[in-house]
This record gives structure tokens, C-alpha cells and sequence, in this order.
């Protein structure tokens, strides 16, 4: 999120500003923060509907010290730093003329008939020593100088600005807002000004209604920039495409991706459930996990799909449109008949090869191939359950999931079988009127009594992991709970 003006001038400038200040540093924080924005910042207009860029223009009276020798400058802002002006965005060397430069006095240091009064006394003695001429400066600021929340702050209606909408989520170069009902009226104005302040966004988007329950996906409503909702983006060391408004993508969830696929191992068979256009598929299988990925929306699978193309990883990711309860009841059967018809899949890595020319004594470049095979295993690692809204409503399916008596014979035949890892994540909310407020380990027990009467077996708690994904509001937090799934469950006859 953007820091406001106002927080960086209190946050790190205020404490040197005020420091040797005579009368300055007895005002008060807020008296503080009321001076730099009468100062610094931007001009009001709260009946602005449409943005005005030209509106934004201020000049800012300062007073400089001008040197007639540039060779002591920099003793000058090494000796007296309390002195001169330390902002964000502002340089405090500046051209005086053409001939020569100066260095900006401390914001409250403007009056030419009384400056001494507030310079420290080493600092009265270096403009005698060098020469040195206080001369009036005027600093002119316009819209580019002010960040997205202080141009925000300016012109939305006053009642609105404790909590100025300038967070977003990315997703290539879309930014996405959640604007509150009562910031809606105001939402060309935002975007707009999101826009100008952030380089990498050309579009900017407002969520029109609540989520779709069973895609995961919203209307949009374009706010401003180019009207494209096709985006590329990059996470964990591949690229994505995919139509922002017709499929599932949260940027905030990149650690968690990270984290988990980071735990599969190379050779390791992984169930995806619910597996999006690929945030955890597809940079498993460029690690050499074997990845059976399946999304129930159409929009989900193409671009799924084409995202393993895109990536490589076609040799390891295997895609399905199916619901996601028929997906885990047919998973093992899925695995065994990939099993028994490639037996093996290969993964090509290219290898650039340095050489000598004897003759010539240049170097030249060969490039070559190293395969990889892997053999696939014929049973799972670990699932996946990326649907924190619903995801745990699914678990009763993994009852049984190796009753069927072709799928059992072969994996009782395993001498290295394992039962898989389940990692599902969901939320955990709670009323902000319960007192006293619930511990993270009174969550855990509220959903790991969920998970027991799903699967209908009792795990003791100590044998399920428990992560905080995030909080996506102060009483709605997300887990991932991760737990073996017991061999009573996955043999059970149905």
C-alpha cells in the first residue's frame, strides 16, 4: 500500500527537522503534521468529479543558501544537516542561477529578517565562514510531487478521508480495488489517480459484486486505462495468461504457493483439486512433481492448459475439467491409468556448452540436453485444496479413496506405499462481538472438530498442521490444515 506524505514527514523527517529547532520542536506531533500539510500539501478541491491535473500546482517559500564558491557545499550539508530541508521527493541542493548552486533551508525557516534566530549556532557560523548568501527560493510543486492518498486526500469528500481506497492487488498490469459502497460515486476519480501514481498499472478495476461461488470469479467494472483484462503475469518462476474477469487469481497468495510447493518433492504426486489457471500445478511440475490439476471452470482449464504449455511442463502436469468431488473420488484411478500408460515421463533441460576453437583461439557455444526421466508412481503425496469458502465441505469424498478393489490391489502391492498429505485450506471466521476474542488454538479446534466429523475419524489434534495464510478481514481468517489421511479413511469400503 501506498504511505501517505503526511506519514513519511512524521515517520523520518519530523525527528530531524525538529531536533535543534529553538521553538519548532515543542509543537505537538498533530500541530506538526497540520504545519507540513498547510506547507506541502496539495490544494483542496472536494467538489472535483473528474480529475484536474492543472489544479495541482503550489509554490512553496523557502529560504536558500546560496554559495558564491561550490567547493564548500558539501561541508556545508555534512556540518549542518539540522538545518537544511530533508523531505521525500525534494532535492535540498538546488540551482540558484547559472552560475551557481545552494542548499534549502528547514521548512519553518522562511522569514529573510529573522532566520538566525533559528539556525543552530555552528550553522550561523559556517554562512559567515564561507561566504555564504540567504537569498528567498520559491519551490514549485505540482501533481506529480503529491502520492496517490495525498491527491485523494484533497479531493474526496472529507468524511471519506480516514481510510483512502489506495490499496489494490495486481495481476499483470491490471490493479484490482474493492471499493466500499460509499467510495463507489468517487470510483473514476480513484482509478485515475491510481493510475498516473503507479508505473506498471494500465488498468484499473472495481469489483461490481460479491464473488462467484462456484467459479471464484466477479463482474468488473473498468475504472480506468485501456479496457484489457488479458494479463501476464509472473510468479514463482513462471508465466501466467489468463482473462482476469473470468477466471480465479489472487497476487496475495504467492507466499502461500511458494510455501507449499516448496514441500513436494521431486518425483511426488500431487492432486489439485481446485487448481485455477496453475498458481500451484504449474511450478510444481517445472520441479519435477507430477501434478494431476483439475478446475471445474471451463475458463480455469484453457488457460490451465495453456499455461503448462507455456511453462514446459506438459510432460509433468496433467489438466482435467471436472468437479472437484468426481476429481477426488476418480483421482487414484486417474493416477494409475497415466501410470500404466507412459510408465515414465522425461523432462528435457537445455545445457549451454563453452568451447575452445584451437585454430582460432575464440570461444564458441553448443547447446545440448540433458533428459530427465522419472518414473510415476501410482500413488499420491499430497492434495491440494485451494477453496477456502468450501474446500473442507469436500473432505467426506477422501472416505474411501482406495476402496475401489482394482485401485486397492495395486497399492497394497507397493512396498513403498504412503498415505497422502491432504492440505486444505479454509476460513475460519468469527463474530467481532465474541468476547473474549477466540486464540488461534481455539480456531484450530473449532475446524479440526470440522475435519473429524467429515472424514468421520478421529485425528488427534496434535497430528494436524495448522498455517495462518492471511487475514482477509479482522474476524475472517485463512488457514491451510494439513494432516495424513488415515489408512482407516482411505481404505474404508463405501
Amino acid at each position: 500500500m501506498i504511505r501517505n506524505l503526511i506519514g513519511k514527514f512524521h515517520l523520518f523527517v519530523a525527528p530531524k527537522l525538529f531536533l535543534h529547532t529553538r521553538n519548532f520542536h515543542r509543537i505537538n506531533k498533530t500541530d506538526r503534521r497540520e504545519f507540513m500539510m498547510s506547507k506541502f500539501g496539495p490544494p483542496i478541491d472536494r467538489s472535483m468529479k473528474i480529475l484536474d491535473r492543472s489544479f495541482f500546482q503550489k509554490d512553496v517559500n523557502l529560504l536558500v543558501a546560496s554559495f558564491p564558491d561550490p567547493k564548500f557545499l558539501g561541508q556545508f550539508v555534512k556540518t549542518c544537516k539540522p538545518d537544511i530541508l530533508y523531505l521525500p521527493s525534494i532535492k535540498h541542493i538546488v540551482p540558484v542561477n547559472e552560475n551557481s548552486k545552494g542548499v534549502l533551508l528547514r521548512e519553518d525557516i522562511e522569514d529573510i529578517n529573522d532566520y538566525k534566530s533559528k539556525l543552530s549556532p555552528i550553522t550561523v557560523e559556517k554562512i559567515k565562514e564561507y561566504n555564504i548568501s540567504i537569498q528567498p527560493y520559491v519551490l514549485h510543486l505540482d501533481y506529480k510531487f503529491w502520492k496517490t492518498d495525498d491527491i485523494l486526500r484533497a479531493v474526496l469528500p472529507e468524511d471519506l478521508i480516514s481510510e483512502i481506497p489506495t490499496g489494490f492487488a495486481q495481476a499483470g498490469h491490471v490493479a484490482h480495488l474493492n471499493l466500499r459502497d460509499e467510495f463507489k460515486p468517487y470510483g473514476s476519480l480513484i482509478g485515475q489517480v491510481i493510475l498516473d501514481k503507479n508505473s506498471k498499472v494500465e488498468t484499473v478495476v472495481d469489483k461490481v459484486d460479491t464473488i462467484d461461488t462456484k467459479f471464484r470469479t466477479f463482474k468488473m467494472n473498468v475504472l480506468a486505462g485501456k479496457d484489457d483484462l488479458q494479463v501476464e503475469q509472473s510468479e514463482s518462476g513462471c508465466r501466467f495468461k489468463f482473462d482476469f474477469s473470468k477466471v480465479y487469481w489472487n497476487s496475495r497468495l504467492n507466499t502461500e504457493h511458494e510455501r507449499l510447493i516448496n514441500q513436494f518433492k521431486p518425483r511426488d504426486v500431487v492432486g489439485d483439486v481446485f487448481a485455477g489457471v496453475g498458481p500451484f500445478a504449474v511450478p510444481a511440475g517445472k520441479k519435477d512433481v507430477l501434478v494431476l490439476a483439475n478446475d471445474l471452470n471451463p475458463e480455469s482449464f484453457k488457460y490451465l492448459k495453456e499455461n503448462i504449455i507455456l511453462n514446459h511442463t506438459d510432460s509433468f502436469v496433467k489438466a482435467f475439467n471436472l468437479d472437484g468431488r468426481e476429481f477426488i473420488r476418480n483421482s487414484p484411478r486417474l493416477l494409475l491409468e497415466w501410470s500404466t500408460e507412459s510408465k515414465t515421463v522425461e523432462r528435457k533441460k537445455l545445457i549451454k556448452r563453452r568451447k575452445m576453437n584451437s585454430d582460432s583461439n575464440e570461444k564458441s557455444s553448443t547447446k545440448d540436453y540433458e533428459v530427465t526421466t522419472v518414473n510415476i508412481p501410482k500413488y499420491f503425496s499430497n492434495y491440494v485444496m485451494n477453496l477456502p469458502d468450501s474446500a473442507l465441505t469436500f473432505l467426506d469424498e477422501f472416505v474411501g479413496l482406495y476402496s475401489d478393489p482394482k485401485v486397492e490391489s495395486v497399492i497394497r502391492e507397493i512396498p513403498d506405499f504412503k498415505l497422502p498429505i491432504i492440505n486444505v485450506h479454509c476460513f475460519e471466521k468469527y463474530s467481532p462481538h465474541e468476547e473474549p476474542e477466540p486464540s488461534l488454538e481455539e480456531l484450530y479446534k473449532r475446524i479440526h472438530k470440522k475435519i473429524v466429523g467429515l472424514i468421520d475419524h478421529e485425528i488427534p489434534l496434535e497430528k494436524c498442521s495448522f498455517h495462518l495464510v492471511r487475514r482477509v478481514a479482522p474476524t475472517k481468517p485463512m488457514f491451510c490444515v494439513s494432516f495424513e489421511l488415515p489408512e482407516e479413511v482411505a481404505f474404508r469400503k463405501k
